[in-house]
Formats: structure tokens, C-alpha cells, sequence
């Protein structure tokens, strides 16, 4: 009898962070792949992530609109509890056997308090990982709320157990976005920057280039605009000189509007030769457009994750990413735009660096699929304290 298992989808990080399961669970005999895309996923703004999902070859069972706009901090908080409403009617009309949810996000929060709530089996990628701000909160208490746990690193397995997870639960498999970054032809397409169109400096794909993605801080609400004017002063000063940046828009969190109010101004201000700003790649056409890059500049975590995988070059600007493991590839800054431009010149000038499985080695995907066809599946927990965790 095969398992009945429901991936969220919520947004363009999501999918490239668990998009190697859902091909693994696709052609696994064992299981049933159900997909329930919301959220910013389905939003032209953000990338419109449902279009590239499908054209994958993937359906979606149901969509859910739970976004309530104006990325606030208020309107966070409603979208979550927006987004539990609506799960809860998709989940009782599809009847999953278990529910897989990614990471960190407001959105992933609602899909955990949905499905524990209905004794549904909660699966959780990347718990156990420490970053500060309330993604953090949001996801150590995810891994609370969830019953089968998949951490990408041996660090956050141990904090996973340490929380009082039982060890029998928690299967190191490292990180599924890696899987994409081993399974594709990583070399860069000449109509790359074409094809995903945008607004801004036409840019050659055979030259230099960076990639810059710079997301609100929700605990720094308020703050986006003057931390993006930084990065942006270092970015001009960096471009003027000759190289080219190619610029992801944030994402959806509070405060995002605070800096497409700084990227409008200076779009509009400078008219800069050499930017280009983009909604959305998908995820294997990001793994390439990052893999042929000179330096990842901002504060996504994919300069820590995919960038340490592939050796590229990271600028970690603020505190977005503060406590999270790191390979040698990362430097970390403040918002000072003298030290930001120091640091990319920098790391320009250290060129690539040697290849981390920190966060795994590409089969995690293959690995979660086969755990999730035989796993015992109880929606019965406690607290399990051990004395030697080296020991499980």
C-alpha cells in the first residue's frame, strides 16, 4: 500500500529546497505524491513559482491564496493564520498520510499547525539549524509540533536531539537543494538572462558577473530601507568599476516593501549600465546562474548552503543568517557600505573556493523518500532526554 504524502509549497525557496524529494517521490513505488502550492509561489510578483512547478511536470492538487499584502508585520501574522484555514480544508480533502513541510517560513508554520492539529503525520526539513531573527523561533517550533525530522547537518541533528527530539525520529540526509546542484549540467546557457526578461542593463552572460539577494529582516522591521541603501552604495561603487550584478527581488516577508522602495529609487535615480533585477529563476537555471558567478552578495541562505557546495564566493551582509553554519566561502559584514565593497573586492580577488558538504552530499531527496515509504508514522511524542548523543 503506498503512502499518501503532501509537500506545501509556499514559495521559489521552498520549491528549490525540496524539489529533488518531489521527483524522488514521484517514482518511488512506496509513495503518492500530493502538492499543494500557496502563498507567494503563486504570485506574478514573486517569481510565479506554480508556472515553473508545472511546466517540471508536477500537479498541483489544490493552490491556496493566503497572502495578505502590504508585508507588514500585521499582515504576517494574518497570511499565517489565513494560510491554516486554508490548509485545514485541503488537507481534510486530501487525506495525506503524512505532510512534509520545509524549513523556516511564516508559511511553514502554517502548514505544521494544520496538520498536527489534525493528526496528520508532520515531516520537517532543515529543523535544528540556528539563525537568529524569528525564522529561528519559527522553526525550532516547527520541530516541536513535527514527528519525523530530516536536518541537513550533523550540528543541527545533536540540537535536534538536545530539544528532546527522540533520536529514532531524526535522519540525517542533508539538504535537497544540494541534490539539484549534482544532478544538473551546471554550465551557463547563453540566453539564460533572456529568457527570465526583468528590468534593467542588458547583461552579457559570458562576462563577469554577481548575484545579489538582500531579504527584509522581520525582527528589523523598519530597517530595510537604510540597510538596502548600504548595499546598494557598495553595489554602484562595485558596478561603476565594471562588473555586472544580476539582482534577485526579496521575498515576501515584512518589510520587503521597504526595499523595493530602495532598489525603484536607485533603478530610477542612477539608470545603472550594469544591473539587471529579476523576480525569479527556477531552481536549476539559479543553481547555474549562481555556480558561474564571482561572489553570492546579500543575505540569502543559499550563499551558506548551494554557495559552500559549489566554492562560490559569499558577502553575508547583516544579521539574517546570524549563528547558521558556514564554510570558508562566507564573509560576514554589517551594513557599511565601505566594508561591503571591501569584502566583495575581496572575496573578487580570492576567486573560488574548496567544495563543503556541510550541508550534503546530494541525495538527500532519494534518502527522505525512501525513509518516508517505511518510517513508523505516530502522531504520539514526548520529550526524550538522552545522556550521550555521540552515541545514537
Amino acid at each position: 500500500m503506498t503512502r499518501k504524502v503532501c509537500v506545501v509549497v509556499n514559495s521559489r525557496a521552498n520549491y528549490g529546497r525540496i524539489k529533488s524529494f518531489m521527483r524522488a517521490a514521484q517514482a518511488h513505488p512506496g509513495l503518492e505524491l500530493q502538492v499543494i502550492v500557496g502563498a507567494s509561489a503563486l504570485l506574478y510578483r514573486f517569481g510565479e513559482v506554480i508556472k515553473i512547478l508545472r511546466e517540471d511536470g508536477f500537479t498541483a492538487n489544490a493552490v491556496v491564496h493566503s497572502i495578505v499584502e502590504g508585508e507588514t508585520p500585521t499582515t504576517m501574522a494574518k497570511s499565517t493564520g489565513l494560510a491554516i484555514i486554508e490548509l485545514a480544508t485541503q488537507f481534510d480533502n486530501l487525506k495525506p498520510d503524512v505532510v512534509l513541510t520545509v524549513a523556516d517560513r511564516f508559511e511553514t508554520m502554517a502548514t505544521a499547525i494544520a496538520a498536527s492539529y489534525m493528526n496528520i503525520p508532520l515531516a520537517h526539513t532543515q529543523g535544528g539549524e540556528i539563525t537568529g531573527s524569528i525564522d529561528e523561533s519559527v522553526r525550532h517550533a516547527i520541530s516541536k509540533l513535527a514527528h519525523i525530522h530530516f536536518p541537513a547537518t550533523e550540528r543541527a541533528r545533536e540540537f535536534l536531539i538536545r530539544m528532546g527530539e527522540d533520536p529514532r525520529t531524526v535522519y540525517l540526509t542533508g539538504c535537497p537543494s544540494i541534490d539539484l546542484l549534482v544532478e544538473t549540467d551546471l554550465s551557463l546557457s547563453p540566453d539564460l538572462f533572456e529568457r527570465y526578461k526583468g528590468v534593467g542593463a542588458t547583461l552579457d552572460s559570458s562576462q563577469p558577473y554577481i548575484v545579489v539577494l538582500q531579504h527584509p529582516v522581520t525582527t528589523e522591521y523598519g530597517q530595510g530601507f537604510a540597510q538596502i541603501n548600504e548595499t546598494l552604495t557598495a553595489i554602484r561603487r562595485i558596478g561603476d568599476r565594471g562588473m555586472q550584478v544580476v539582482w534577485l527581488w526579496p521575498n515576501v516577508d515584512a518589510g520587503s516593501d521597504d526595499i523595493a522602495k530602495g532598489l525603484r529609487m536607485f533603478r530610477e535615480r542612477y539608470h545603472p549600465a550594469y544591473v539587471h533585477f529579476f523576480r525569479n529563476f527556477g531552481p536549476e537555471d539559479y543553481a547555474r546562474l549562481i555556480n558561474n558567478s564571482q561572489c553570492i552578495v546579500g543575505n540569502s541562505s543559499s550563499g551558506l548552503r548551494e554557495g559552500a557546495f559549489l566554492g562560490v564566493p559569499c558577502v553575508n551582509i547583516g544579521s539574517r543568517q546570524h549563528g547558521r553554519e558556514r564554510a570558508g566561502n562566507v564573509r560576514d559584514v554589517p551594513y557599511d557600505a565601505d566594508t561591503i565593497e571591501a569584502s566583495i573586492e575581496s572575496q573578487l580577488r580570492h576567486g573560488r573556493y574548496e567544495r563543503s558538504l556541510l550541508v550534503g552530499d546530494g541525495t538527500a531527496g532519494r534518502q527522505i523518500a525512501d525513509i518516508l515509504a517505511v518510517a513508523p508514522l505516530s502522531i504520539h511524542k514526548t520529550i526524550s532526554y538522552i545522556k550521550d548523543i555521540a552515541s545514537v
